[in-house]
């Protein structure tokens, strides 16, 4: 029976509310929403919506990183826009971290806490990323 393994980056050692930031079950890989959070300090780096995209993805690649991923594993991807004007500049910033085959992806307008602009979850199957 596979068990549930809770990913904590390196740098942090508890999430911000009660919930796990990443779950590995077998294969498969989930990662919480995440956002522009500075895992030294625990707290939002806020600024225009580029910068927070690549600190959030960067944040959801630690994560994968503890379950032996990385971005080429990500299968779904959900994205959290504040602003879904927003949507031009985040998806070139998107295109940054991540190539083809693309992960299939929604992405939606939504109202986040503590004025983040973006938030994105994933899931991930370890492994299939690889060339």
């Amino acid at each position: 029976m596979n068990r549930k393994q809770v990913l904590l980056p390196a740098s942090n050692n508890t999430a911000i509310a009660p919930y796990s930031p990443g779950l590995a079950v077998g294969d498969m890989v989930f990662v919480s929403g995440q956002g522009p959070l500075d895992f030294q300090t625990m707290q939002f780096e806020l600024g225009d919506v580029a910068d927070e995209t690549r600190l959030t993805i960067r944040n959801v690649a630690a994560v994968l990183a503890e379950a032996d991923c990385t971005l080429n594993d990500v299968v779904k991807a959900t994205i959290h826009l504040a602003r879904i004007d927003d949507f031009a500049v985040f998806n070139r910033v998107y295109q940054e971290f991540f190539e083809t085959p693309y992960p299939a992806r929604t992405t939606v307008q939504s109202v986040l806490g503590s004025g983040i602009s973006v938030e994105i979850d994933v899931i991930a199957i370890r492994g299939c990323g690889q060339s």
